[in-house]
């Protein structure tokens, strides 16, 4: 059976349970991913030399590491072209661009250095989401928006408030929000004398960002919350509770990595309840392996259930799904393309599920028969309707892409 075929059995299959494979193709074209530009050069970033630090850790030492903007933006082209539909690309504020000798410090960053980065987005239709980076710098050596030094915690406030700024420029630039995604390091590794006064401080750093005037429509802020890190194992201020509390009271959006919570939770649970009280939440999908690791994403029960969530509480377009992961011991291209469609297919996966059917089989406490249907869509060929849409989206079907990445991998990334 040739592939067009194969997708027409397919969607004959999913029409006797109600389910419009067109109509799924449609919804999951629409749907944007905002691919993280760390993943390219292990977080590295442009600004500074010194290593990573903040509680995070990239393992690993393949070959072809992004060194230049140049590099790292053709990596992103490389890989996007691999991937089905039209996306989005997040920055860090490390990924500044000076040209001519300039440099400035986090603080005094402006629009300017990240013109090329707009230029590059518009040629290719992109938005773009950004990160203030309040890691990998001499004054973050030990705390920024909670340090009890006030030249430090002015420092990255006014970090800050330049992120906002540059977040505004984006959006008027690209006609497109901006989400502006706010998550800092800060915490102990040991036991905290006290806990409340690096969070009045916190709250106090954040009102001061915020009170500088932006487009409310354009900028989104989130903010991101974290159990640990190393050398954090202990206590970190933008704990969960913190950050959901802060965001609510003051009318931002919530950020919510599912490596940032103890293994035994699932934000996949926590979704329908965020989605009850707020109107947009913002994600960022990666896959910790015991802890924070940041694996690629795969096809893994929680990625399918994330997506699920968001399918099913017709939240396509209030979820702003990201992907925040580094892994440095395989191709980081190949990381990307991976990452990205596996959650292209959880998504579709979702789109595929008669979910009110579903519903109505719950409410009626038929639990043997929903039992039965959830499992027995588990092999329903939703491979035959991917297949269809990556090559309705001009790109390569199954496995075949990798084919590209080894000849990029001989003819670019093996040279630097």
């Amino acid at each position: 059976m040739t592939l067009e075929q194969r997708y027409e059995s397919a969607k004959e299959l999913y029409k006797k349970i109600g389910v419009d494979t067109d109509a799924a193709i449609d919804k999951l074209k629409n749907i944007s991913l905002s691919m993280h530009c760390w993943q390219g050069d292990d977080v590295k970033g442009f600004d500074q030399d010194g290593p990573l630090s903040g509680g995070i850790q990239t393992t690993g030492n393949y070959s072809g590491k992004a060194r230049t903007p140049e590099e790292l933006m053709a990596d992103i082209d490389k890989a996007l072209s691999l991937i089905p539909g039209k996306h989005r690309i997040n920055l860090h504020a490390s990924y500044a661009i000076f040209e001519d000798g300039e440099y400035v410090d986090r603080d005094k960053l402006e629009p300017k250095h990240f013109a090329k980065w707009v230029e590059f987005a518009k040629e290719r239709g992109l938005g773009i989401d950004f990160n203030p980076t309040f890691f990998s710098h001499p004054k973050a050596d030990n705390y920024t928006l909670t340090s009890s030094d006030e030249d430090i915690r002015k420092f990255w406030i006014e970090h800050g408030k330049a992120c906002i700024r540059i977040a505004e420029y984006f959006a008027n630039e690209l006609d497109t929000h901006c989400l502006l995604n706010i998550w800092i390091p800060d915490g102990l590794k040991d036991v905290p004398a006290d806990r409340l006064s690096p969070r009045q401080r916190y709250a106090d750093s954040l009102d001061q960002i915020l009170s500088i005037d932006y487009d409310k429509e354009k900028v989104l802020v989130s903010l991101e919350s974290k159990v640990f890190g190393i050398g954090l194992e202990s206590y970190t201020a933008g704990s969960a509770e913190f950050t959901m509390k802060y965001a609510a009271s003051r009318g931002i959006l919530s950020l919510m990595d599912n490596g940032h919570y103890h293994p035994t939770e699932m934000v996949s649970d926590k979704l329908p309840t965020m989605l009850l009280f707020d109107d947009k939440v913002a994600l960022h999908v990666t896959r910790p392996v015991r802890w924070d690791s940041d694996h690629v994403v795969r096809l893994d029960d929680e990625t399918k259930e994330i997506a699920n969530e968001i399918v099913r509480n017709k939240a396509t377009d209030r979820v702003l799904i990201g992907l925040d992961f580094f892994d440095a011991s395989i191709n980081r291209v190949a990381a990307w393309v991976i990452g990205m469609r596996n959650m292209q297919k959880a998504l579709l996966g979702a789109l595929l599920t008669p979910f009110e059917d579903l519903a109505k089989l719950q409410n009626e406490g038929n639990f043997t028969k929903l039992m039965v249907l959830q499992e027995e869509l588990k092999l329903y060929p939703v491979g035959d309707v991917w297949n269809y849409f990556c090559k309705t989206n001009n790109v390569p079907v199954g496995e075949a892409w990798f084919n590209e990445i080894v000849e990029y991998e001989e003819n670019v990334l093996s040279k630097r």
